[in-house]
């Protein structure tokens, strides 16, 4: 009989074995329950009822609603409440509030509600927890409340956290798991599948076997399909996989990503800088990687911080109004260059009416090219092998947009006005603006980079001084120099 025929049958022993509370839950993750709505979003009406159910302290009621739903969508729960109701929830729900919902908070929601647990609990959630989560909730602790949770530790997890700490924030080190399978090379097959089987200690999800020689240094991986197909009495040199990526344990998360999304991993040893192995980077881990990173640039380049709803509302007002600072001044520079022509718009008023059309065109046209470059940057699609094929791009992009819109307001200028001169400077002004905006667009972020400052935090300033102040000093120097107020 084939599998295909046995199919019915193993469908009923498998729903027999796990039961159908997965089931249960999978269908009501599918919108089809009273708390999610089909788009996999906690309804409002039940987030109604919990607020409601804090308020009047029924903390049974509280537990009854909440005690269905998935990890994932208690944090989300946590998130959608304000930060006065967060610890009545947590209070109400002690344990359900496990290392799964912990490790799916939002990052200021987390180290908000962790600083309300005492150190005792903290430990016990922290035990439970991959140690890359572990780390995550415990880096953002204050020093003192960080070392009173670590002497709760067992000393195996204490060491294994402490070590991560000593690295960079955002590095490998930080965001990767001990918990691996390493085989020495010359072990068979067949022990390792027996060896797997005896030992329950080990992790129960990994994707590969790192194969390592006497110094623990990684010489190959074999793909868990790769041993279950194997015979047993093969050894493992003869059927690893040699080329392997291997990540340095400093490098920055957002490269391991980027090498993640160009070899197409799932997961890759993280190695010492002697190169003996000492951890892995899974897919699972570079997933929430790549949605920080992937918003984390747009933010930046806007000044608004951590762009997170959640954030503590000090700490977002005093990152905009910093940024809102340096562009007050990048503003007072442009100003002063109005200022200098004051008596050229004195005795033509439609310079006026004209030079924020100038300006503004150059600030979204650079905006264009910084982005793009900005994220050819943080990619690797830009590199110096390339600049300036990206320099001669974008100049005949800013020529092209330049004469297309100069040309525009040109015909507009004179069908309103009826001055050629003018309609001339206006041309010649947006052409000279939009070639601005283009080079300034490419060569500060590139001129960033190279400097090792990154580009996405301080690009904004810079290229927005140049467009306005450029933009005003050309369509106003051009108007002076034609006499156009004679």
């Amino acid at each position: 009989m084939t599998v295909e025929d046995r199919a019915p049958e193993l469908l009923e022993q498998a729903t027999a074995v796990a039961g159908t509370e997965p089931l249960r839950e999978t269908s009501e993750r599918t919108g089809e329950s009273d708390r999610l709505d089909g788009e996999n979003r906690l309804k409002s009406d039940f987030v109604r009822r919990v607020r409601d159910a804090l308020d009047e302290g029924e903390r049974d009621q509280v537990y009854d609603l909440v005690e269905p739903l998935h990890p994932a969508d208690i944090a989300d729960l946590f998130e959608l409440l304000d930060g006065d109701e967060r610890p009545l929830l947590a209070r109400a729900i002690t344990d359900l509030l496990s290392a799964d919902v912990i490790a799916e908070l939002n990052d200021h929601v987390r180290e908000a509600l962790v600083e309300d647990l005492p150190a005792e609990d903290i430990a016990l959630i922290a035990e439970q927890l991959e140690t890359d989560d572990a780390v995550a909730m415990l880096e953002d602790l204050d020093e003192e409340d960080q070392q009173a949770v670590l002497a709760e530790l067992d000393p195996e997890d204490r060491a294994a956290i402490e070590s991560a700490l000593s690295f960079p924030e955002e590095s490998a080190g930080r965001i990767m798991s001990r918990d691996f399978i390493a085989a020495p090379e010359f072990m068979r097959v067949g022990d390792l599948i027996d060896y797997l089987r005896r030992d329950h200690d080990l992790p129960t999800e990994f994707w590969e076997v790192f194969v390592v020689d006497q110094g623990h240094h990684p010489v190959g991986t074999c793909a868990l399909s790769w041993i279950l197909r194997a015979p047993r009495d093969v050894a493992l040199a003869d059927v690893m996989k040699r080329d392997q990526t291997l990540i340095p344990v400093a490098m920055d998360q957002e490269e391991v990503a980027l090498r993640f999304q160009k070899y197409a991993l799932i997961s890759a040893a993280v190695v010492d800088d002697a190169g003996r192995l000492v951890g892995q980077i899974t897919v699972d881990d570079i997933v929430h990687i790549i949605q920080e990173e992937a918003g984390e640039d747009a933010l930046l380049l806007s000044g608004a911080g951590d762009g997170d709803i959640n954030e503590p509302l000090p700490a977002t007002i005093r990152t905009r109004l910093w940024w809102l600072f340096i562009n007050l001044g990048t503003a007072i520079l442009a100003s002063g260059v109005v200022a200098a022509f004051e008596g050229t718009i004195t005795r033509l008023v439609t310079l006026a009416v004209l030079m924020p059309i100038v300006t503004g065109m150059g600030g979204n046209a650079a905006t264009q090219t910084m982005t793009v470059t900005v994220r050819a940057l943080a990619t690797n699609q830009l590199t110096s092998s390339n600049t300036w094929r990206m320099i001669g791009r974008e100049w005949w992009i800013a020529s092209a947009n330049g004469l297309g819109l100069g040309l525009l307001m040109a015909i507009g200028c004179q069908v309103v006005y009826g001055d050629w001169w003018l309609s001339f400077v206006l041309l010649l002004a947006m052409i000279l603006n939009s070639l601005n905006a283009g080079l300034s667009g490419v060569l500060i972020p590139v001129t960033l980079n190279r400097m090792r400052i990154d580009p996405a935090v301080t690009s904004t300033v810079f290229v927005t001084t140049m467009t306005d102040t450029l933009g005003f000093f050309f369509f106003l120097g051009l108007a002076d120099l034609f006499k156009l107020s004679a």
